[in-house]
C-alpha cells in the first residue's frame, strides 16, 4: 500500500504550503488580534486554485480531487486556521452546487466561488435551537405563485456577511417525518428580506467571520431550490459527510502547527543547564502527540480517498474528524504545557493555537454525534 501523494496532489499540497508558510503565518497572529477577515488573502488562494480543489475545470476548479483537498486544507490550516475554515467552506458549497445543482446553477455561482469573484459562501442549515438536530429546523419557505418566500432564522453562518450565495435550508412541508419535509434554496447576497446579524465575538478562529442571519418575506424563485422538494436533509448530510473530511484536515494542520512550535521551543528554552526537550518528560509528550497526528492525517487521507473514489465514506469521515479534532486539541493543550507560562499570553502562537483547535470537536458535528454516526453504520 502506498502512502505518496501523486504528481498532481503533490503539487497542490506544495502550492498550499508554500503560500501558507509565505503568507499566512506572517499575517494570522494579526488577523486573530484584529478579527480581522482575510478577504485578500482568500482572493489569492483562488487564483491558485485552492476554492474549487475538488470541482472541474470547466467550472473554474482544479479538479484535482478529495485527497489533495485534504492536503491542502492541512497546509493552509499550519498557515492560518482561520482562513482554513472560510476555505473548507467555500469548496463545501462549491461541491454541494456541482453535485445537487441544475447545470444553470452551477454555472451561475460556481465560477464566482471558485475565482474569488464571491469573497466567499455559506451554508446555512443551523439554527439557534438547534444544532445536532437538523432535522427540528424552523426556517420556513411556503409556496407563493411560482415560487416561495422564506421566513426564519440562521445561527453560526461562517462568512454570512460576506457570502455572495447561501445554501439555505428550510422547511417546506409540515406533515409526515421532520427530515422528509426540509428542502433547500439558493440566497443571493443583497436579496431583499435578506438580515445580517452581528459578528460573533469567538474564543478562537477569530478572522473567519461568523454570524445570525434573517429572513423576512423573502421571495426565491421557482429556480431558487437546490434538488428536489424534499432533497433538503439529505443534501445537507451528504454535504456534511465531505465537510467533516475538510474538518479533519484542519485539525491535523494546526494540531501540527502546534506540534512544531512546541519543538522549537523545546530545543530553544533551557533549564537546568540544558534544553527542556532532552528532559523525557517532555519528550514522550511530544512523541506521543506526532504518534496520534500522523494517525489523524492518514484516517483523513482514507476517509479522502474513498471519497475521491467514489466508495461510501460516511464512517471513515466520522472516524477522521472525530480523532483528528480530539487529537488536535491535545496536541495544542501539549504545545502550551511545554510552554509553560509562555504558552498563556499571546506572544506565542500556541496561545492561539489552543483558541482555533477547540471548535473542531464541535462544528460540522460534535465529538458526540460522530460516535452515533460510527456505532449506527457499525451496527447496521
Amino acid at each position: 500500500m502506498l502512502f505518496e501523494p501523486s504528481e498532481s496532489q503533490a503539487l497542490v499540497q506544495e502550492t498550499a504550503r508554500s503560500y501558507a508558510q509565505r503568507t499566512l503565518v506572517k499575517l494570522a497572529t494579526r488577523l486573530d488580534r484584529e478579527a480581522r477577515f482575510p478577504a485578500a488573502q482568500l482572493k489569492e488562494l483562488a487564483d491558485l486554485g485552492l476554492m474549487g480543489v475538488n470541482v472541474s475545470e470547466a467550472l473554474g476548479g482544479a479538479q484535482a480531487g478529495a485527497v489533495a483537498y485534504a492536503l491542502a486544507t492541512m497546509e493552509i490550516a499550519q498557515g492560518c486556521a482561520s482562513t482554513s475554515v472560510t476555505m473548507a467552506v467555500n469548496n463545501m458549497v462549491a461541491e454541494t452546487l456541482v453535485n445537487f445543482g441544475t447545470a444553470a446553477q452551477a454555472q451561475k455561482y460556481v465560477p464566482e466561488i471558485t475565482s474569488g469573484r464571491f469573497e466567499a459562501a455559506s451554508f446555512g442549515l443551523s439554527e439557534s435551537h438547534c444544532g445536532s438536530d437538523a432535522a427540528a429546523l424552523r426556517t420556513v419557505a411556503r409556496r407563493d405563485g411560482s415560487g416561495w418566500v422564506l421566513n426564519g432564522s440562521k445561527q453560526w453562518i461562517t462568512s454570512g456577511d460576506h457570502a455572495g450565495v447561501i445554501i439555505v435550508w428550510a422547511r417546506t412541508e409540515t406533515a409526515g417525518a421532520a427530515a422528509k419535509g426540509i428542502s433547500c434554496f439558493l440566497v443571493e447576497a443583497g436579496a431583499k428580506g435578506l438580515g445580517i446579524g452581528r459578528h460573533e465575538d469567538k474564543m478562537g478562529l477569530r478572522a473567519s467571520s461568523t454570524v445570525s442571519l434573517s429572513f423576512e418575506d423573502l421571495r426565491l424563485s421557482e429556480d431558487a431550490m437546490l434538488g428536489a422538494p424534499g432533497q433538503g436533509f439529505a443534501i445537507a448530510m451528504a454535504a456534511l459527510d465531505g465537510g467533516r473530511i475538510g474538518i479533519a484536515s484542519q485539525a491535523v494542520g494546526i494540531g501540527s502547527a502546534a506540534l512544531q512550535a512546541a519543538l522549537r521551543y523545546a530545543r530553544d528554552r533551557k533549564a537546568f543547564g540544558k534544553p527542556i526537550g532532552d528532559f523525557q518528560a517532555l519528550r514522550f509528550m511530544l512523541a506521543d502527540v506526532d504518534t496520534e497526528l500522523a494517525a489523524a492525517r492518514l484516517l483523513t487521507l482514507r476517509a479522502a480517498a474513498l471519497k475521491e473514489a467514489g466508495q461510501p465514506f460516511t464512517r471513515e469521515g466520522s472516524m477522521a474528524k472525530l480523532f483528528a479534532s480530539e487529537k488536535a486539541n491535545r496536541a495544542c493543550d501539549v504545545a502550551v504545557q511545554v510552554h509553560g507560562g509562555y504558552g498563556y499570553i499571546d506572544e506565542f502562537p500556541v496561545e492561539r493555537h489552543y483558541r482555533d483547535a477547540r471548535v473542531t470537536t464541535v462544528y460540522e458535528g460534535t465529538s458526540e454525534i460522530q460516535r452515533v454516526v460510527i456505532a449506527r453504520d457499525l451496527l447496521r
